[in-house]
């Protein structure tokens, strides 16, 4: 399959070459990237090298610009010292950027990031149609206007790899073998878009994605051991352990969305009555509100309802704070993790009901537990964007 080319807004660079890291000089690179700037002492420390061994390994990563020297601390500089203090090592974000690229059944959220994932710019549009002729056009598009966008902030910058998400099943991080909300199958997503935009090309899942980009960069960092809970137009779980995401063939079916958690609840597609999927998604509480209601309103217009005191919604509302409490409890029983993350377009849920989700968690919690850490995201979808582009640093980084 062939597309038709168009002039990019303004072409990026071709893609920065990189020999992939291995052993402690990735670590080396990875621990920098992640956390610092870190002195050398603390590097020497984390990785159990010798301060002659860590010069060595960081002098080709200095020499080659991806490690630089950071400014000294104003504490170390007024220290007593013998000598000039050493500068701790860091990376420069502004070194590379990236573009991610979430998409949904009718819409593409797209976001230039940094070497660190900060959102430079964000950007999106509509999918009239979902044809692959069309969704490249339109990702590409993006792409351009992010480009454009980045040649007038940092003129001599370039950008250096593009990551795509998307609900579904993806091999090899090139190839969409299935994703039902886009009538896909067996779809070379990533060679159509390096062909189309000459950007360095990777597909992944998209809760893989997000959950990739929480360990790195987001609420799940420091945490050997998290999951991770979204709730909006489907349920997605992802999980670390041991500092490594958990991979699976099965991450796309969306497993969670069956887990029953209101026995008396309304019946969601599966047909299985009070799972998550009716329970939680944007649309089935859309749905029963509109109808409990005798008027249709928004997500947001339900949440707010509740919030102000209305009966009917405040009900509704509760009862999937309830359940989300028991999914979350649910999740931390069996996992036993270190935290929680939340996210997803519909987890103002969990703000609007806290008291109920606290109700629905501490029912099905062991008290003698200790109390759970659960950190929120932002239900932005640019924040998803931000996930793909972080699947991108990471090929980029890692060699994968």
């Amino acid at each position: 399959m062939t597309f038709p080319h168009q002039p990019m807004v303004s072409a990026p660079s071709a893609p920065t070459a990189w020999t992939p890291l291995s052993g402690p000089t990735r670590q080396i690179a990875l621990e920098v990237l992640l956390d610092g700037p870190l002195s050398r002492s603390a590097l020497s420390q984390r990785l159990g090298l010798s301060p002659g061994s860590l010069t060595r390994l960081t002098k080709p990563l200095l020499d080659a610009g991806l490690l630089v020297e950071a400014p000294t601390p104003a504490e170390a500089e007024d220290a007593p010292r013998l000598g000039r203090p050493a500068q701790p090592l860091d990376v420069d974000p502004s070194s590379h950027h990236f573009i991610g690229v979430k998409l949904t059944g009718d819409h593409a959220y797209a976001a230039l990031t940094d070497l660190r994932a900060g959102v430079v710019a964000a950007t999106d549009a509509p999918l009239d149609a979902t044809d692959p002729e069309h969704v490249v056009d339109v990702v590409a598009t993006l792409v351009d206007e992010l480009v454009a966008t980045l040649a007038t902030v940092r003129p001599s910058a370039s950008v250096t790899g593009l990551g795509v998400s998307l609900g579904g099943h993806v091999e090899r991080r090139t190839d969409v073998t299935l994703a039902d909300h886009l009538g896909w199958r067996d779809l070379p997503l990533a060679a159509l878009l390096a062909e189309r935009t000459g950007l360095r090309t990777v597909v992944e899942n998209d809760i893989v994605a997000v959950t990739e980009a929480t360990h790195w960069f987001g609420e799940g960092h420091g945490c050997s051991r998290f999951a991770l809970v979204t709730i909006g137009a489907g349920i997605g779980y992802g999980l670390v352990v041991h500092d490594e995401a958990v991979e699976s063939p099965e991450a796309g079916l969306s497993l969670l969305s069956h887990f029953g958690l209101a026995p008396d609840g309304p019946v969601g597609p599966c047909g299985h009555a009070g799972c998550a999927t009716a329970m939680l998604t944007t649309g089935a509480l859309v749905t029963q509100a509109s109808r409990h209601l005798g008027r249709d309103v928004t997500y947001d217009q339900l949440l707010d309802l509740a919030a102000a005191g209305d009966p009917v919604a405040r009900n509704l509302v509760d009862a999937s704070g309830r359940a989300l409490g028991r999914l979350i409890a649910a999740v931390a029983n069996f996992t036993m993790p270190e935290r929680v993350v939340l996210g997803g377009e519909g987890v103002r849920l969990a703000e609007v009901a806290a008291d109920a989700v606290q109700h629905g968690l501490h029912g099905d919690r062991d008290p003698r537990t200790r109390p759970l850490d659960i950190r929120l995201q932002s239900p932005e979808l640019a924040h998803w964007a931000r996930g793909a582009a972080v699947v991108a640093i990471q090929t980029f980084v890692l060699g994968r």
